[in-house]
Formats: structure tokens, sequence, C-alpha cells
């Protein structure tokens, strides 16, 4: 099945390198272009595509404005939005992945990242830039005192839902869990989707952060390449 995919920034030149890297792919399509908001919503309405990629500085409305009309969690139907932008900014995350975002990469990331962003995002599984998922993850773990484990389990994940939960809290991509903790990609997959329902999260980023608020993840653990 070919991915059908909008691309929505306000520069030709970013639109048109967006579109030459995905068309290159066989199972990706770039089926319209947008250089505002106004325009990205119309298409995105209009197109109904599997993944919408859009910038967040944008004429008309943003594509913090875009994300939330399209994939709020109160849209009847919503679609799938990863936000690509040169700002590297917290506030900019926050509002993205809580407006409904699946994905938040910055244009820097290279050509491979973005290709797998898309493919993550058409499969439902959420995609964010290593580096902003562990900041993220400090400011959530500032924001309230971790409650730390006593000798009893209180949450319903199993030991391998755990285990994966607390790797994917560490930074580790799901290649990097699976060669962790050597299980197949496809385990990783399932324990991560398991864990999101039976705690009611929406993304990996939510999942995560719920590990950090429970002290599950230290901070000097060797096993994460952030650590290093």
């Amino acid at each position: 099945m070919t991915i059908r995919v909008l691309v929505a920034d306000d520069q030709r030149m970013v639109r048109s390198g967006f579109r030459y890297i995905l068309d290159a792919e066989p199972d990706i399509e770039v089926v319209a272009e947008a250089g505002d908001g106004h325009e990205a919503l119309r298409l995105a309405e209009r197109h109904r595509p599997d993944v919408c990629l859009l910038d967040i500085q944008m004429p008309g409305i943003t594509g913090l404005e875009v994300t939330r009309r399209l994939a709020a969690p109160d849209v009847a139907d919503p679609l799938r939005v990863v936000v690509v932008t040169t700002f590297d900014l917290d506030e900019y995350v926050y509002e993205a992945l809580y407006g409904g975002a699946v994905g938040f990469l910055l244009k820097d990331a290279g050509p491979t990242t973005l290709i797998e962003a898309v493919r993550a995002a058409a499969r439902g599984d959420a995609m964010i830039s290593p580096q902003i998922t562990v900041r993220l993850l400090k400011h959530f773990t500032a924001a309230g005192r971790p409650t730390r484990q006593s000798g009893k389990q209180d949450h319903p994940l199993t030991s391998r839902e755990l285990e994966t939960v607390r790797a994917a809290a560490r930074g580790l991509t799901n290649a990097e869990i699976a060669q962790t903790l050597y299980v197949s990609l496809g385990t990783v997959k399932k324990h991560l989707a398991a864990a999101q329902l039976k705690l009611d999260v929406r993304n990996r980023v939510e999942l995560a952060a719920w590990a950090h608020r429970h002290g599950l993840v230290r901070d000097t653990d060797d096993s994460s390449p952030f650590a290093r």
C-alpha cells in the first residue's frame, strides 16, 4: 500500500526537497503541497492523506493550529500529523504532541529519519527525535517528583512490557530495544502497544514520561546512549 503524504511548508525549496526524498521511495507518494496554514488545512481535508508533514511557522494559521484541527483528541476522524521544523523549542514540542501530532522532527534530522517518521506515522506509531524525547522527559520529571517503586507492583504491566517501556524512556529506538533485550522488533512493538493501552497514554513520549514519574528510570543508567 502506498503511503499518501501532504507536505506543508512556506518555503518552496523545502517542499521540493521533501517531495524529492519521499517520492523516491516505492511505498510513499506526495499527493499535495501547501505553502500556508489555510491551504494545508484545505488540502488535508480534501485529500485525506495518510500522513501530513507540517511546518510550524506558516502564513495564515500556524502548523500547530492545523495540527489541532486535524489531529486533536476530540477530532472525529483525525489525520496523522508529523511536525517538522527548524525550531527546537520545548513549547512547540509540547503544543504539537498535545495537539495530536504523532511525530516531531527537526529539519536537519536527515532523509532517513524523515522517511522512517512517515512510515512510523502511517503505521500508527509515534516518532520523536531522541534528543527531544530525553529533554522532554527531564521536564516531565522536574514538574512532578517521581514516585519511587516500593516492593509491590502497582501498575498493570508485565515484566517484559516494563523492561521495554524503561528502555524506551531512556531514549532507545525500537531497533536498539530489540538488540538490548534480545527480542524481535515485532515483540518490541507489541509490548509498547500493550503498555500504551494498559496505561491509557497516547504516544511514546507519554509512555516514557510515565516511567520517569514512577522512578523507573535512572539518569545514570549505563545502558542509555545519552548517559555517555
